[in-house]
């Protein structure tokens, strides 16, 4: 069985001195030795370790404290007990219990700054995951035998058609909206047929596929990120990558590419649906009918406008499942991750949608399109 810990004192001739410490400087054998140190008194210039059988992290902080209050220098000591002194004296640093109050116009300089350095590493990492995600699809290209056909057109089903009833009645009241605004306005210059110049022109060339886009976003693009994030969560997508199954070609890319081919299709679903709206709104009120109003729009709305929303359609798509996706792969810690990233797709998506919308209204405007 081990000493119990011990020192004694040895007095030195320039009035400083040692304490040699013998046994077991551990938990269960400490006794009584830091209450006697604590009442022990005079200068004490050197601490010898090199008796002891035994320290542990208690008797290394208790025999620190001690040569801290009294400027004591600690010898004797070797290999894994040194280490261990060592670490003890470096985690011997003062807490701070609560933040320093700071000046607000530097917490918010800070707040700027992590939020635009944030904002720049998602970025990086969105344009990479785009890069991996084109890689992916070359792949496909090369195999067509890896090709998740029926995952597609399962994501196919999700994407469009389960979409088709909320896109709908949300196309159909905008028109309605744009309609009855539209006319209340002009009839201030009697001009209230124009309303259909208004309706027909704007669905097709602009808020058709925007407003799908938003809604894609919201119910797709949150959709995937939460798909892939909880699979983040529970391993799915390191086991398939153990078992040699790329997670972009299984998982990316049917989502992907169902964005891609349906978004053009849901967008002329929605302008089309959208001018109905309007077209009955304008027959309830202003006593167009149906015939004249279908006429009137062939006649403003140039075939330049149905290219645009188709051209947009697409690109849109693209930016929502590469959003939705990457945000999902980026999951990881705990389940409330998933919520987090979820909404991250969601506003990322739908910010990154109408700066391109902008883009495109200048590049368009620039070709002669208008």
């Amino acid at each position: 069985m081990s000493t119990a810990a011990d020192f004694n004192e040895d007095r030195g001739e320039s009035g400083g001195s040692t304490l040699r410490f013998t046994g077991d400087l551990s938990l269960a054998r400490l006794g009584n030795l830091p209450e006697r140190l604590d009442s022990h008194g005079g200068d004490v210039a050197c601490i010898d370790l090199s008796g002891i059988e035994r320290i542990d992290t208690i008797g290394a902080w208790v025999v620190h404290r001690f040569a801290r209050e009294h400027k004591a220098e600690i010898r004797g000591l070797s290999g894994d007990a040194n280490n261990l002194l060592e670490q003890v004296v470096a985690a011997d640093q003062p807490v701070q219990m609560r933040p320093g109050s700071g000046s607000s116009f530097r917490r918010v300089l800070a707040e700027i700054g992590d939020a635009t350095a944030h904002a720049a590493h998602t970025a990086v990492g969105l344009l990479g995951f785009m890069g991996a995600t084109i890689i992916a699809f070359g792949g496909v290209i090369r195999h067509p035998s890896r090709f998740r056909f029926n995952a597609t057109v399962q994501r196919f089903e999700v994407v469009g058609v389960s979409a088709l009833g909320i896109v709908g009645l949300m196309s159909f009241l905008i028109g309605i909206v744009i309609a009855q605004q539209g006319a209340v306005q002009l009839r201030q210059f009697g001009a209230e047929s124009f309303t259909i110049n208004l309706v027909g022109r704007i669905t097709l060339r602009e808020l058709g596929v925007l407003m799908t886009a938003i809604m894609v976003a919201g119910r797709s693009g949150s959709a995937f990120a939460a798909q892939l994030g909880t699979m983040q969560l529970t391993e799915e997508i390191d086991a398939m990558r153990t078992i040699g199954v790329s997670p972009m070609e299984a998982l990316v890319l049917p989502r992907t590419i169902a964005a891609i081919v349906l978004m053009p299709l849901l967008g002329f679903y929605s302008s089309i649906v959208a001018i109905i709206g309007g077209g009955l709104l304008c027959w309830m009120t202003l006593d167009i009918p149906p015939v004249a109003y279908i006429a009137r729009i062939r006649e403003v709305v140039p075939i330049t406008d149905l290219f645009v929303g188709l051209i947009k359609a697409p690109v849109f798509g693209a930016i929502i499942a590469v959003a939705g996706c990457f945000q999902g792969m980026q999951v990881k810690g705990d389940a409330e991750q998933v919520g987090l990233k979820t909404t991250s797709a969601v506003v990322q998506a739908i910010f990154m949608v109408i700066v391109l919308d902008a883009f495109f209204a200048v590049f368009f405007e620039q070709i002669g399109w208008i």
